[in-house]
Order: structure tokens, then sequence, then C-alpha cells
């Protein structure tokens, strides 16, 4: 089981990849409310505001860092 530390240390690893790849990670800050938001994260171009990747907030931390790693708008 992951801690609190665990799991906030990989949240950031995934905002620096994808700050390295020249995107933003974004995540949601609640779940409730919409069927259209699972909680997660959003990889966002920072030259248009799209999000390029996890449009219902559905990406893991792991799935941002794989993503970034990857080749790009393979969704």
């Amino acid at each position: 089981m992951k801690s609190a530390n665990d799991n906030s240390a990989l949240e950031s690893l995934a905002r620096r990849a994808a700050k390295r790849a020249g995107f933003v990670a974004r995540k949601s800050a609640r779940r409730q409310g919409s069927i259209d938001n699972f909680g997660g994260f959003q990889i966002v171009d920072l030259a248009t505001n799209l999000v390029v990747a996890g449009r219902r907030s559905d990406m893991t931390a792991e799935d941002v860092i794989k993503w970034c790693e990857g080749p790009y708008y393979a969704e």
C-alpha cells in the first residue's frame, strides 16, 4: 500500500515529466459532480491550452510519466 508521501512524490514526478516534454499535467481537484471527471490527471499543451491526453481526468501519475516518455498524441 502506498503512503501519502509516495503518492505525492509520484505526482510531482508526473508533473516534472510533463513539463520536460513541453506540457503541463493538471490534476482534477475533485471527483464528485461529473461523470466526465475521474479525479486523475489531464495533459495540457501549453501553446494551445488544449487537453491532449486524459480528457476525462482519467490518467494516473504513472500514466502521465509513461505518456511523456513515449510518442505524443497517441491517445
